[in-house]
């Protein structure tokens, strides 16, 4: 296949520059009618009529163009159907496979005109915000509400995609029976469930996706691992991963992802009753959580690092240093240590490899199964949150061997060194390490590779097609959220090389976004955190007690994603859901305040689950909305996207802990309120932040 960026020619762009929609006219005219608007209070409904007329003709000379591009690629189909019934008799395997070429550029085709519609869609979107902006009154609410469900709308007729369902149909099926060159052609119809699904294909139904906002459970699980989206990928690149592709050595991959949340989350339960055995206090146990989030913020940093030479070896290193971690947590007891406990978290922290999970999944998986590997990382991620807590609850022995005590507090470090070490003997027999010359290629882009950001194309394009440079350079101010594909060819090709410089790409949406995560960590890293310490001292909880509705809560993650993923997401704009959760998470917050009353079970459990499944919809949102609209630079190289969340999230963790440990300064009877108090403000600051931003949040 040629590469997707010399399909877009700069001959072949220039044609169809005069129907893009024009945005210089248009935001003309919004400066004429804001003149007009001043002189007369009257022209206004003169204006909303104009503008409306103009903006209809826009829409309808992009429409007319989509119609006759598509009856151009429905005759190519056509002639290619013809030669398709000839070459099936002559059983001719070289032109079988140019046929297959055909039917991939005709796809190409149909990519390219989907990214025509998306890149109009977006100037729509943005000369609606600047018309509301600037002359003060929701034109938008009235031009869409007027055009939404009229049966002759031109912007309807965007949306439906009809053409665009026939022409995938008709690629697929031709595709599909000629794959492998075999003549063994099978019909996609008496096998509805086959696994084939060409790049191309893969790549315009999430162009599809885009333009009509809808998804499935699995494309939105799979997003909350923020794997950003990369450039269609040529045959040599496809052969060159599947080539690295080895399906245990992803297996290992996600089982390190599980076995890490399983670590995190199995000491929660009896960490303050850890820290009393030692003579310490209760609220200790935020520090002794918390040293592991200490101890990533900068793990994650070296092991995204180290994953530019090799998988194999930092993940062996972080099996190793886990293994030790926990087997100094569970000696900590007998040397009657504080200290040693916290060293050994600090080492868990330390092997956190999650930053290596990700990239794995970027680099090594082919492309039509990094959707279902991204997804896997998520839910073996939300299976070991679950685990952990449930795991404690089983261990109430209290026994001696050899001087080593085994009970309810140190088992947990001593079951998962155990772990560990079962698991380093797997990777160090099974993992395939892939070969150094291939990571060397994914990770430097290919110079005549084309790159796609929030959908639109990257390369061959050295120019915005709706603005000029310098109109995009006096329109920054108020589109820069809705900008991201505007940065320069050459620059959109490199992976960011510092931690300032990938913070410079983020637009001040993302930034808001990234707030929001920070907050959400923060809040249930409270409430998990504290929950062994507050249920004791409120209501004489036992260990088992606290495991049990730890796990129950880590329970509700998957079926919580999975309602939103396939049906809130799909009835609602992602921003309405994700602002709903906000409020929501705020209202556990205040209902977790123990105030007057006496703090009741049904309270705190009613509280802790409104705050818990809440925050677990926000992250999901959240997580989605990002993939799309970060820096596709990010999706590559030490300080990509993945890493920016995690240190986001790994800070709120940092914080949280601090302040359960501060905050026992205090008393037990002061606790809960004075943990509360950040998260609510952080809460109520992140709501006011996504309501300045909301309209930038598509």
């Amino acid at each position: 296949m040629v590469a997707f960026g010399k399909k877009l020619k700069e001959t072949q762009i220039q044609e169809w520059q005069g129907y893009y929609i024009n945005y210089k006219l248009m935001k003309k005219k919004v400066k004429n009618y804001l003149q007009q608007i001043e002189v007369s209070e009257q022209r206004r409904e003169y204006v909303l009529k104009d503008f409306s007329r103009i903006l209809d003709k826009q829409i309808e000379k992009i429409v007319l163009f989509l119609l006759e591009q598509q009856g151009e690629l429905a005759s190519r189909l056509f002639i290619l159907g013809q030669e398709h019934d000839v070459l099936v008799q002559q059983q001719d395997g070289s032109k079988l496979s140019e046929l297959q070429q055909s039917y991939r550029d005709v796809g190409i085709e149909l990519l390219r005109l989907l990214f025509f519609v998306e890149m109009n869609a977006i100037g729509v979107r943005k000369i609606l915000k600047k018309f509301d902006k600037r002359c003060g009154y929701k034109f938008t609410n009235y031009y869409v509400k007027t055009r939404a469900n009229h049966p002759y709308s031109q912007l309807r007729q965007i949306f439906k995609h009809v053409g665009v369902s026939a022409v995938v149909g008709t690629i697929s099926r031709n595709l599909a029976d000629l794959q492998d060159n075999k003549g063994n052609y099978t019909s996609i119809y008496d096998h509805p469930g086959l696994p084939f699904q060409d790049p191309i294909i893969a790549s315009i139904n999430q162009a599809v996706n885009r333009l009509t906002n809808s998804t499935d459970f699995l494309h939105y699980l799979g997003k909350h691992a923020l794997i950003l989206p990369e450039e269609l990928p040529t045959p040599s690149e496809n052969h060159a991963a599947d080539e690295r592709y080895h399906l245990m050595s992803l297996l290992l991959n996600l089982a390190n992802a599980f076995l890490y949340m399983v670590n995190t989350y199995i000491i929660v339960p009896t960490a303050d009753d850890y820290s009393l055995s030692l003579g310490a206090a209760a609220t200790l146990c935020g520090a002794v959580i918390g040293s592991m989030a200490v101890a990533q913020v900068f793990s994650s940093v070296y092991f995204s690092a180290w994953s530019n030479k090799s998988y194999m070896k930092p993940l062996l290193f972080s099996s190793i240093v886990l293994l030790v971690g926990n087997t100094l947590y569970a000696l900590a007891y007998d040397f009657n240590s504080i200290y040693l406990l916290l060293i050994g978290r600090l080492f868990c922290g330390l092997g956190s490899a999650r930053a290596i999970n990700r990239r794995y999944i970027t680099d090594c998986v082919p492309l039509h199964l990094r959707m279902k590997a991204s997804a896997g990382f998520v839910s073996a991620s939300a299976l070991g949150m679950a685990c952990g807590p449930a795991v404690a609850c089983l261990l109430q022995t209290n026994c001696k061997f050899l001087r080593i005590t085994f009970n309810q507090d140190t088992l947990p470090g001593w079951i998962m060194a155990l772990a560990w070490f079962l698991y380093l003997l797997c990777l160090w027999t099974t993992f395939r390490e892939p070969p150094m010359e291939e990571i060397e290629d994914v990770l430097l882009p290919k110079s005549n590779s084309g790159k796609i950001e929030n959908g639109l194309v990257q390369k061959g394009i050295t120019q915005p097609l709706l603005l000029s440079a310098e109109e995009t350079k006096q329109d920054e101010d108020e589109d820069q959220d809705c900008d991201n594909s505007e940065e320069s060819a050459e620059e959109i090709q490199k992976p960011v090389t510092s931690i300032v410089s990938a913070y410079k790409l983020l637009t001040p949406s993302v930034k808001v976004q990234l707030l929001i995560y920070f907050m959400l960590k923060y809040a249930m890293e409270i409430l998990l955190a504290e929950s062994s310490v507050v249920t004791t001292y409120y209501f004489i909880w036992s260990t088992s007690n606290v495991a049990i509705f730890l796990a129950c809560l880590g329970l509700t993650v998957l079926p919580v994603n999975i309602l939103v993923g396939s049906y809130l997401s799909n009835m609602f704009e992602e921003r309405q859901v994700l602002l709903a959760s906000e409020i929501l998470v705020c209202l556990g917050i205040v209902l977790s305040f123990h105030v007057v009353i006496p703090y009741s079970v049904p309270q705190y459990v009613c509280s802790a689950l409104i705050t818990f499944v809440a925050a677990e919809v926000l992250e999901g949102v959240n997580l989605n909305l990002l993939s799309r609209v970060m820096s596709s630079r990010l999706s590559k190289g030490t300080y990509n996207g993945g890493l920016l969340s995690t240190e986001a999230g790994t800070l709120a963790r940092v914080f949280a802990d601090s302040t359960i440990t501060l905050a026992g300064y205090w008393g037990m009877s002061r606790l809960l309120n004075i943990t509360l108090l950040p998260s609510l403000f952080i809460c109520i600051f992140s709501i006011i932040a996504t309501c300045f931003t909301y309209n930038s949040l598509y």
